[in-house]
């Protein structure tokens, strides 16, 4: 492949990126880039139970967020079903979401509950959100629909 065609593949990934999460919508929890779970790997959360990393280099955007991982497998497993491996609350803080307020998170404080992943604001959060974990995904589940479509400095 020459310069020019790299470059020309390049670009094109660039504006599908730019143009997924220039128009995210308010219902996802990502950074100033358009990143979710704060770079970390949706799959290898629930492979693994473990918190990896991702890269830049396996990317899929999924409900106008992108997504990193950390392995081109991971992202093949991604892209057959999306929506198993999403977190929950469009990956705002699980506890948070309890007390109707959309949180940024740490993505290290997680579990995988019944095949859903949640993800909390921190590992002190999570901590205090798994002391009554079922109660906090009932209140959470019954307030996210009230909250979804409302942006978070909103609430």
């Amino acid at each position: 492949m020459n310069v020019r065609s790299s470059l020309t593949s390049y670009i094109g990934v660039v504006i599908l990126l730019v143009s997924s999460f220039a128009f995210a919508g308010v219902d996802v929890e990502t950074d100033d880039n358009g990143v979710i779970l704060d770079g970390y790997d949706a799959v290898a959360y629930f492979t693994e139970n473990s918190a990896v990393k991702g890269s830049a280099e396996y990317t899929a955007v999924h409900n106008d967020a992108i997504y990193y991982f950390s392995s081109k497998k991971n992202r093949e497993l991604f892209n057959k079903d999306a929506a198993k491996y999403a977190p929950q609350y469009g990956g705002f803080c699980a506890y948070g979401t309890t007390f109707g307020k959309k949180l940024e998170i740490d993505g290290r404080a997680f579990e995988v509950v019944d095949g859903k992943l949640y993800v909390n604001k921190s590992l002190n959060v999570y901590e205090t959100w798994s002391e009554e974990k079922a109660e906090n995904i009932q209140s959470a589940n019954a307030l996210w629909p009230t909250i979804k479509d409302t942006p978070a400095a909103d609430l």
